[in-house]
This record gives C-alpha cells, sequence and structure tokens, in this order.
C-alpha cells in the first residue's frame, strides 16, 4: 500500500518535467521564434498580377524573391519570371506603354512613366493637361481641379527653371540655388500627377495640392511647398513611387517612405508590400539593421521583420540559418515551434514556479506548508 508522498511521486515528477519544459522554452523563446517563421512563396500572388495584366508589378515582385535560394531554385517561380519578362520584351508592349506614357500621362511600364515624366519636365506635359482641362471646360464637363492645379504648379516650376538658367549664365555658370527646388516641384508634381491619374492619390495630397496652387499663384514662389514635393520628388524617382504615394496618411508618413525610398530603392514598393508599417519600423533602423538583413527578413512576412526588430541582426540571421536547415518542409515541427513560442510568458513564469515548490524541502520552515502532502 503506497503512502499519500509515494502517490504523489508521479506528479512531482510530472511538474518538474512541465517546469523543465517551460524553462527551456523561456531560454529558447526566440529561437523557436525564428523556427515558426515560415517563408512567403511569391508564386501565388505574382500568378494574380499576371492574371490582371499587370506584368510590371509582377515582375518586380517576383524580382526581389528571385535573389533568394528557395525561389530562385523552384522551377515555376523560374517559368512565371521568363513569361513575364517575354511578355514585357515585346515590341508591341513597348509601344503601347510609350504611346500611354506620352498621350495620357500615366502608366506602369518605366518606358511609359519616363515618358510622361519627360513631358512634364519639358513644359509639354502641363500644357496638355491644361489644354485637356479647356476642352472639358468648354464642352461643359467635369473639370479635374487637382490636375488642373497642378499643371499650374508645374508651369510655374518651369518659368523658375527659365529664369535661374538665365541667372546662371549671368553669374558664370554657378546654378542658382532656385533650379533643384524647381526640379524638386515639378518631379513632384509628375507623381501626384501619375497618382491623380491612376486614382491613388490620397486625400490629404489632393488638399495639399490646391494648397500648393494657390500659394504658387499668390506668391508666384515655389518657397512654400518645396518642402513637401522634395519628399515627393524622392519617391518619383524610383519605380512604385505612385503605389506607395498612395499608402501614404500625412507629410510625416510620406518623409518616412521617401526616407526609405533612400536605402531600399525600386524595391522599396515591394518591401511595403511585404511588411507594411513593420517594414517602416526596421527601414528607419537599417543603418543598425543592415539593408540586406531587413530583405531577408521581409521574405518571411510582418512576422520576420519584427522579429528581426526584436533580436537584432546577428541572432535573427543565426537562427533562420540554423531554422533552414532543420526545417524543409517540416510543417508539423514548424507547427510546435509555433505553439510553444506564443505560449504566454506567466503561463511559464507559473510552471516554473510549482515545479520548484514541489520540490523545496519543506522540512525544518517552522509551519506546515499548504503543499506538505507532496514532499518526500
Amino acid at each position: 500500500m503506497y503512502s499519500v508522498n509515494n502517490r504523489a511521486q508521479p506528479l512531482k515528477l510530472l511538474l518538474l518535467f512541465f517546469a523543465t519544459l517551460a524553462a527551456g522554452i523561456l531560454w529558447q523563446r526566440e529561437q523557436l521564434a525564428a523556427l515558426a517563421l515560415v517563408r512567403i512563396d511569391p508564386v501565388p500572388e505574382t500568378r494574380t498580377l499576371v492574371v490582371e495584366e499587370r506584368y510590371a508589378a509582377a515582375a518586380d515582385y517576383l524580382g526581389f524573391f528571385m535573389d533568394y535560394d528557395y525561389v530562385q531554385q523552384d522551377p515555376a517561380a523560374q517559368a512565371l519570371f521568363a513569361q513575364i519578362e517575354a511578355v514585357r520584351a515585346d515590341p508591341a508592349y513597348q509601344a503601347d506603354k510609350l504611346a500611354e506614357g506620352l498621350i495620357q500621362g500615366t502608366s506602369d511600364e518605366v518606358i511609359g512613366q519616363a515618358a510622361g515624366v519627360a513631358s512634364d519636365f519639358f513644359v509639354i506635359g502641363d500644357l496638355r493637361d491644361l489644354l485637356h482641362q479647356g476642352r472639358q471646360w468648354a464642352k461643359d464637363e467635369e473639370v479635374d481641379e487637382v490636375i488642373t492645379a497642378l499643371a499650374a504648379i508645374g508651369l510655374a516650376a518651369s518659368a523658375a527653371q527659365a529664369a535661374s538658367a538665365v541667372t546662371t549664365v549671368g553669374t558664370v555658370g554657378v546654378a542658382a540655388p532656385s533650379v533643384a527646388a524647381a526640379t524638386a516641384v515639378k518631379g513632384g508634381v509628375s507623381l501626384l500627377k501619375l497618382a491623380r491619374k491612376a486614382n491613388k492619390l490620397p486625400p490629404w495630397l489632393v488638399q495639399a495640392s490646391r494648397e500648393a496652387a494657390e500659394q504658387v499663384t499668390r506668391g508666384k514662389t515655389l518657397d512654400g511647398v518645396q518642402d513637401l514635393f522634395v519628399d515627393l520628388y524622392r519617391l518619383a524617382r524610383h519605380k512604385g513611387g505612385v503605389a506607395l504615394l498612395g499608402t501614404t496618411t500625412d507629410a510625416l508618413s510620406l518623409k518616412r517612405l521617401a526616407r526609405a525610398t533612400d536605402t531600399f530603392g525600386d524595391q522599396t514598393v515591394t518591401l511595403y508590400r511585404l511588411g507594411g508599417d513593420a517594414f517602416l519600423a526596421t527601414a528607419q533602423q537599417a543603418a543598425k539593421l543592415g539593408a540586406a538583413t531587413i530583405k531577408l527578413a521581409a521574405t518571411y512576412g510582418q512576422e520576420g521583420l519584427r522579429l528581426l526588430d526584436r533580436i537584432g541582426t546577428l541572432k535573427f540571421v543565426k537562427y533562420t540559418a540554423r531554422g533552414g536547415k532543420l526545417l524543409y518542409k517540416g510543417d508539423v515541427l514548424r507547427l510546435l515551434a509555433r505553439l510553444l513560442a506564443e505560449l504566454p510568458p506567466w503561463v511559464l513564469y507559473l510552471l516554473v514556479a510549482a515545479g520548484a515548490l514541489v520540490w523545496m524541502p519543506w522540512h525544518g520552515i517552522g509551519r506546515k506548508p499548504a503543499l506538505a502532502w507532496l514532499r518526500p
């Protein structure tokens, strides 16, 4: 016949097991979080973009992942990338995109965007837009006040450039400071017009465009709008600027995106697509975390970027490399790692405390403890 203590022994051993397991989870919590990460398969999303005939976006999205072995060695990804590039290289496709940029001033391809931006820089685009809006007004049809306002700002910037050129001649080739400002304004105007025509101009920039046009027409100067348009110009220099612009909510969010493009260039739009605000948070620490590590973390989505932000570059690279060797497509092991990593810390500490209490030597403590029946 077993004593009370003998009957309690299995329970004590079980509590000891769970306490040890909990301590191990707390110790390796960051490693478990890394093991639980799942890399993004870009093929399904890319196929959706192809069906929508958004070949430029599809090429940028899949192209980002093609730098990584797990996608680069995937036959489906290779075939899809080749298909997209074949379409984009077709002369007829390129001609359509060029005409789209020249006539409409908007395009999703570089050649069309370059044509639209170039026409804006040489006044043609602003005059084209004003003439088009004038025809709309003459026909008693709806006039886009934002496009009209932006074209007016563009013309003012062109006039400032011309005046600066005259000043440059008078100063024996030393360019006036307003040349750079006028160039930034014209670049920003082009981006805003592209976004407006693509229905991706956020409400706050609609209002800002109107106010900027009023300042320019009243004061005949670009000084009051320079800061805003400098940030816009930083976005305009990279692919996906229109898509990025559509995500902004105020001047501060615009500035954060502009800073990100300074570091990540044309890949910023894909990185934001993958990580959203989590990407922007890590992008602000690019000097500390490293641009390459941030891009690696983005292949795991927002969870990867948040983990990188939490544990730093060295641990992230080490843990994800180790996880890549252990987990190829080990969904069961990955699911187990996720479940363990997501256990609330208070539960783990409670188990550790319970394991310690039942094995504590209570002899001679002076008063009978509540768990005295479990003592050896």
